[in-house]
């Protein structure tokens, strides 16, 4: 725990198991010299004591300085999205948790206080029961990424069954919860992949896999689709992606430019050209294709958590974690995936 949260005390034993709530004087509390002090919670907040927390690309992109206009006056970060655990304390107005019961849940990638810590502070709605079925260490792999998934599916697009939804670049953790919500709602699936994701998408529910690097994807491919997820991002996928669409449909993709502009012009500038930027390409997609482009980013969202929740549960939704790492060991797993050692998910472990 970060050391602003501990206040030298006299020496006194420790009590195991005792959680000293926020403000506590009581004495047991004391544990050699030292006191634990949680952070006062609001009232629709949720003191989560950690079990797993995932890696996310977001995570090691802020560490080297993505998002800089935003987190640089709150530095040092705390770093981490998802996390799976138990409820520790609640505030006064949260009415769907109770303290010992076991949550997953993800953070809003612009939250200053993360989850690679042994407790972690979240919104009420930023959190769902942790389906029984699932380990702390399967649950926390998921929540960042299928919100993020389904966001732009169910939220922006809006798919329902029948619909054609092409992912490209499937094999990642986004992708892979795309397929799957996509899936669950009776929809056609086709995506495009590395030859090693392959068996993994297919499994997930796509119908149709396509190896971007052996295969000609414009030839591959046919049809037009109703939606298109990009989670590559750049000016090859994003014309990919936009011929492929019908009339109507939505092109989503990851790669926004909101946050590498207000680091390269500062919060006040920043936005406003992004905004400009991704109105000027709504405004001639729309007219040139008479189709739909958006940035699309996670946000906490209880219907959509509660919805991954649901599909986890029945096993309709689960994102493989390739390897885990005691949370002593941060600094390896964050050089594993900047190095590529790792292709797949990597989830930080506590005791």
């Amino acid at each position: 725990m970060n050391s602003s949260n501990l206040v030298l005390l006299d020496s006194l034993p420790p009590v195991a198991g005792l959680l000293c709530s926020p403000g506590s004087v009581d004495p047991r509390c004391y544990s050699s010299g030292l006191m634990l002090r949680f952070p006062q919670l609001k009232p629709s907040e949720v003191l989560v004591r950690a079990r797993a927390v995932s890696v996310n690309p977001l995570d090691t992109r802020m560490r080297s300085g993505y998002g800089r206009s935003i987190f640089e006056p709150h530095l040092p970060l705390i770093l981490g999205r998802d996390i799976s655990g138990e409820v520790a304390a609640v505030g006064t107005s949260v009415r769907s948790f109770s303290v010992g019961q076991e949550v997953f849940g993800a953070l809003h990638p612009t939250a200053v206080r993360g989850t690679y810590a042994d407790y972690a502070v979240l919104s009420e709605d930023e959190l769902a029961p942790k389906p029984p079925s699932l380990t702390h260490v399967e649950a926390s792999a998921i929540p960042f990424a299928a919100l993020t998934a389904w966001r732009a599916l169910k939220s922006t697009a809006r798919i329902t069954e029948g619909h054609r939804l092409l992912v490209v670049g499937g094999g990642g953790a986004v992708g892979l919860a795309a397929i799957q919500l996509a899936a669950a709602a009776r929809c056609q699936v086709t995506t495009t992949c590395g030859s090693r994701s392959i068996d993994r998408v297919r499994k997930a529910g796509a119908e149709q896999a396509v190896d971007y690097i052996t295969e000609d994807i414009e030839l591959a491919i046919k049809g037009k689709f109703d939606a298109v997820l990009d989670t590559i991002g750049g000016p090859e996928t994003e014309r990919i992606g936009i011929k492929f669409l019908k009339r109507g449909g939505h092109y989503m993709t990851l790669q926004g430019e909101a946050a590498s502009l207000t680091d390269k012009y500062g919060l006040a500038a920043g936005i406003p050209i992004a905004t400009a930027i991704l109105l000027k390409k709504q405004i001639q997609y729309r007219y040139s294709h008479g189709i739909e482009y958006w940035w699309t980013y996670m946000r906490a969202d209880s219907d959509g958590l509660d919805e991954i929740r649901r599909l986890s549960e029945a096993g309709k939704l689960k994102i493989p974690v390739e390897k885990t790492f005691p949370i002593t060991q941060v600094r390896e797993a964050h050089e594993a995936k900047d190095k590529k050692k790792i292709p797949g998910k990597v989830v930080l472990e506590l005791d």
